[in-house]
């Protein structure tokens, strides 16, 4: 495993691989590498001869109240994790992504409105940007993007579509704690009492989704899934939706390819999951 900090660096030692005829898949993190990131790697390592993973904490995804400073790095710990995993065969770290003049970034529509934009309008447009900026630097055939984060990676296929760039994007299933828990990076903000609360935001979304396919109507269905997080102990539910995975629109009764996705706080912790009905 190699670490690099350089565009140059990167994009030659890429293009080594792609020359000798090897598939390279790409994985971008933000580090504070956790089993759900390793678990993108699987799936990379499981599709590709090369793996490249990226650890870079995007300061265009936080909007000044957010958490960027405090958002955990653990560089040599993730090194280190990824090492040992044998499966990635390069580590990029970039020195710079943004310079003193940087005024360009992309404003998805589409899939990027509404759920996760309502309480965070900036959060797509700096996450559509930095990934195109990394597909850029990684020239990879394929990268990962986890389901626990849909809208994202719907975003992340949508941005790939409409400006035709050449990576295709693999799914990646949700890894939860044994509690049903999402793992997050966020997850380590939660004190002793509140991880204790949290799982029932999964608990709650499985229940909601019985009730769904079992015929309920889904109106009355979401309103008592918000009213029982509340219950439960949340602080503030930002959204509890059913849409079509496809798009992301509202759903009105029960589909197949459907979702359950919700946003929900437990004091200053922001938790997000979603369940798949296939």
């Amino acid at each position: 495993m190699q670490l690099f900090t350089s565009k140059f660096d990167i994009q030659q030692h890429i293009s080594t691989w792609r020359a000798s005829g090897q598939v390279v898949a790409f994985v971008p993190t933000m580090g504070n590498l956790h089993s759900g990131h390793l678990s993108l790697l699987d799936t990379a390592y499981a599709q590709a001869d090369k793996v490249v993973v990226s650890i870079y904490v995007n300061p265009s995804q936080f909007s000044a109240n957010e958490d960027f400073d405090s958002y955990p790095r653990t560089h040599q710990e993730d090194l280190e994790k990824l090492k040992q995993s044998g499966k990635c065969h390069a580590v990029y770290s970039p020195s710079e992504m943004y310079t003193d003049t940087h005024a360009t970034y992309l404003h998805p529509a589409g899939v990027a409105l509404g759920l996760e934009a309502v309480s965070r309008p900036h959060f797509f447009s700096g996450v559509a940007t930095i990934v195109l900026k990394l597909f850029n630097h990684v020239p990879a055939h394929k990268a990962v993007f986890g389901e626990k984060d849909y809208q994202q990676l719907m975003v992340i296929k949508q941005m790939v579509d409409d400006l035709d760039i050449d990576i295709d994007i693999l799914p990646s299933p949700t890894i939860r704690d044994k509690n049903g828990l999402a793992l997050s990076s966020r997850n380590g903000y939660l004190s002793a009492e509140e991880r204790q609360i949290a799982p029932y935001l999964h608990q709650i979304l499985a229940a909601a989704a019985d009730d769904i396919c079992a015929g309920k109507e889904v109106s009355p269905v979401l309103e008592d899934a918000q009213d029982k997080l509340k219950q439960a102990g949340f602080d503030h539910i930002d959204y509890f939706s059913y849409c079509s995975q496809a798009d992301l629109s509202p759903l009105t009764s029960f589909s197949h390819n459907s979702i359950l996705l919700a946003s929900a706080r437990l004091s200053s912790t922001r938790l997000i999951d979603n369940l798949l009905l296939r």
